[in-house]
């Protein structure tokens, strides 16, 4: 693939730094990569978006809500989305409570997104589902929710879970998914070649830590 294609994969990719041992150094090396690359943006643990808001220049900062399980209360994730917008955000990554989906209670759950876009007040908001964890049917009711509630993406995977992006779920997705809903694809995503089939299959961003790191390295 040419240099044209790779800077048009780059300029999907969220770089992602979300280790529990990540340091300020990590995320200084990670805000390097993703400018010299031209990333849609540097995704970061909540506690590193206001360091991550004072480094970058030319991307977008990204965090994580209620991450990785979903289940705590809409209150704290609506005050975990609030703080990452003083501190910062641009964007805003958050998990959904499957335990609820499990129940069936899918109304809790586009409350919960609607609740939350409105702490977003007006960042780009991406729901979190954890395909793995979901039934087909589950997957198309949340593909209505995503899209009732108003959120701007539906993504697959928080990549903490036991399995990641899968082809198929974005084609499922891509599906059944609102027109102005765009999809972002990550879990497991850790080259050039496994991101262009993503974007191909219907993903509008990629979530991964890898495929930015290796290249520049070559």
């Amino acid at each position: 693939m040419d240099s044209a294609d790779l800077k048009y994969l780059f300029s999907k990719i969220d770089h992602t730094l979300l280790s529990e041992t990540a340091t300020k150094e990590d995320l200084a090396s990670l805000i390097r990569e993703a400018e010299e690359a031209g990333a849609a943006s540097v995704c970061v643990p909540p506690s590193f978006v206001k360091d991550a808001r004072a480094q970058v220049k030319t991307v977008r900062v990204c965090t994580v809500i209620g991450f990785p399980n979903g289940y705590s209360t809409t209150e704290s994730k609506v005050f975990e989305t609030e703080d990452a917008v003083r501190n910062g955000a641009d964007e805003i990554d958050m998990v959904i409570n499957v335990n609820r989906v499990k129940d069936g209670d899918y109304d809790f759950v586009l409350r919960e997104i609607r609740e939350i876009k409105k702490a977003a007040a007006g960042r780009t908001l991406k729901v979190i589902i954890e395909t793995c964890l979901l039934t087909q049917k589950e997957k198309i009711e949340l593909c209505r929710c995503v899209t009732k509630a108003g959120a701007d993406y539906i993504k697959t995977s928080t990549g903490f879970s036991k399995a990641g992006a899968t082809l198929d779920d974005v084609a499922l997705f891509k599906k059944y998914i609102g027109k102005n809903v765009k999809i972002k694809a990550a879990g497991g995503i850790r080259t050039a070649e496994d991101g262009f089939a993503f974007l191909n299959a219907g993903a509008d961003r990629i979530g991964a830590s890898a495929i930015i790191k290796n290249y520049l390295k070559k």
